[in-house]
């Protein structure tokens, strides 16, 4: 009886939250003046749509390496593995959806249908079944991750691309407008990470799951009640007719099948990371020779900073896997779900990125903003430092000991500043430096890499694991100051390389365009 008081509790706690966003941006979409607080009002519908997913995806990604490991009954190297092949592919999808949207369906309709996607998805991560990996319901739960890589696919890439189209090409808010809506995604996190992983630890898996569904529902409302906020942005580029709207939609299901398929395989997904890779960036590459020098050398910069992703990622992305499983075991946490710490990144967010987009704007005007390939060089150096830390600091300790909470904190810390300069400015990059034609193929291609960075992080996770899949506190803290030096390496290197990437960049010389909101308005 006391568990389901307790769930009551934490439900009626989230309707509270779902109806106090919900009604913040039904009255921001009623409003008459074109903008509020300084920015086009669509940019705030997208925030909102965008927050709900966060919540659905980081709720569930808070608990999956438990749901792996503990119902499921997978080792830890393995569990990490297909925890790393899962948000993969959560990163590959967007080329797909990208350049559907880019070429037939526009990104607003893209966007509906993944996030019907990922209702179905996260619906059916609530059938827990009887565990263990014997169990058939296993399959259910293959097809779980498959609706929400390839729902995540059509909508990831697509609501970043939309942000820009209510910006002119030289605005100054526009990174600014990219850290503002960051930090939609991170309040969805921050809540979702919190009220689902809670649930999910104590009550159930199915609470958690169940939970993770309805906040993705509640995404999908905004974006529908907020249509006409967004004033055009986002539609199909040529007349679509019904036929081939349902032919790109049968192209979505097919996919989901074949995700089905490949998040169980993952030597199979690696190679295909290989393959595709490089197939994905000669295309860029080819593309880029076709254009006049100044396009065709900001594409070489584009280039230049997607390169980066898969060391970046693959080491901040130990969060939901081997940080994750450290933090359950190796860490004196008072008693606080493990999962629950996943918060601390989204919340630290909330509170820096306010400062970050003000300290960018105030640098700016003075000419002394870094620049993009200089602000990647800043991000890899503190994710290396976070990793040191956490290592120094647990060794320090004694590795028989368990890890004072503190250190958790200062690597999320370090590794979140180091998000606020890789994550919104590469997304601001991307749709700033990239040709109006191939806007979202370059955002997929952006999200490709990180995808690649993921698979990295599935690896690192597995070699966590040793030899015989079972984690050890020092074999972790080995792998993590390997990594920690090699990241600090890289960094020194881009920032020495930085200058002459920001000369690829040709800021000076960027046109301006009407947004596309405009034209259509």
């Amino acid at each position: 009886m006391g568990l389901w008081v307790e769930g009551d509790w934490i439900a009626a706690i989230t309707v509270v939250v779902l109806g106090i966003f919900l009604a913040i941006g039904a009255k921001i979409a009623i409003q008459k003046e074109p903008e509020f607080a300084g920015h086009p009002k669509g940019l705030y519908m997208l925030f909102f749509a965008e927050m709900w997913e966060r919540f659905s995806y980081y709720g569930m990604r808070a608990l999956l390496i438990f749901y792996l490991t503990k119902h499921w009954l997978f080792s830890d190297g393995k569990a990490n593995l297909i925890y790393g092949a899962y948000t993969s592919l959560v990163y590959i999808t967007p080329v797909l959806g990208g350049y559907l949207a880019d070429r037939y369906l526009g990104q607003r309709k893209a966007v509906l249908f993944g996030g019907l996607l990922l209702a179905i998805g996260h619906s059916l991560m609530a059938v827990e079944g009887g565990g263990g990996q014997s169990d058939p319901a296993i399959n259910v739960f293959w097809a779980a991750l498959a609706f929400i890589i390839v729902g995540s696919g059509f909508l990831k890439a697509n609501i970043s691309v939309m942000v820009g189209q209510l910006y002119k090409m030289t605005d100054i808010r526009r990174d600014g407008a990219y850290t503002v809506f960051y930090m939609g995604i991170n309040v969805g996190a921050a809540i979702g990470t919190i009220l689902v992983g809670y649930l999910g630890e104590t009550i159930g898996w199915g609470w958690g799951f169940g939970l993770a569904g309805i906040g993705m529902l509640a995404g999908l409302i905004v974006f529908v009640l907020g249509k006409k906020a967004l004033n055009g942005a986002g539609e199909a580029p040529v007349p679509l007719t019904k036929s081939r709207e349902m032919t790109l939609y049968g192209i979505g299901i097919a996919a989901v099948a074949v995700c089905w398929a490949l998040v169980q395989y993952q030597d199979v997904i690696q190679g295909l990371l290989v393959v595709s890779g490089v197939g994905l960036l000669g295309y860029v590459l080819y593309e880029s020779f076709k254009l006049d020098k100044e396009p065709r050398e900001r594409m070489f910069a584009i280039l230049f900073l997607i390169s980066l992703n898969p060391l970046f990622w693959g080491l901040f992305e130990q969060a939901g896997g081997s940080m994750n499983l450290f933090t359950d075991r190796f860490v004196d946490r008072g008693g606080v779900p493990a999962a629950i710490f996943q918060s601390i990144n989204p919340i630290i967010i909330m509170i820096f990125a306010p400062i970050f987009a003000g300290l960018w704007v105030w640098l700016g005007k003075r000419g002394n903003e870094p620049s993009a390939p200089a602000k990647f060089g800043l991000a890899l150096l503190q994710m290396g430092l976070a990793n040191l830390v956490l290592v120094w600091g647990a060794e320090a300790f004694g590795v028989a000991a368990m890890t004072p909470v503190i250190l958790v904190f200062a690597y999320y810390l370090l590794a979140t500043t180091a998000e606020l300069c890789l994550s919104p400015v590469g997304l601001s990059a991307m749709n700033r430096l990239a040709p109006k034609f191939l806007a979202s193929l370059i955002m997929g291609a952006w999200f490709y890499m990180t995808a690649v960075g993921n698979f990295v992080a599935g690896k690192i996770g597995e070699a966590t694991g040793g030899h015989d899949g079972q984690m050890t506190k020092q074999g972790l803290l080995d792998v993590y100051e390997l990594f920690g030096w090699i990241s600090i390496g890289v960094a020194v290197v881009v920032l020495l390389l930085a200058p002459i990437v920001k000369r690829w960049m040709h800021l000076d010389t960027l046109k301006d365009e009407e947004p596309q909101a405009e034209k259509a308005a």
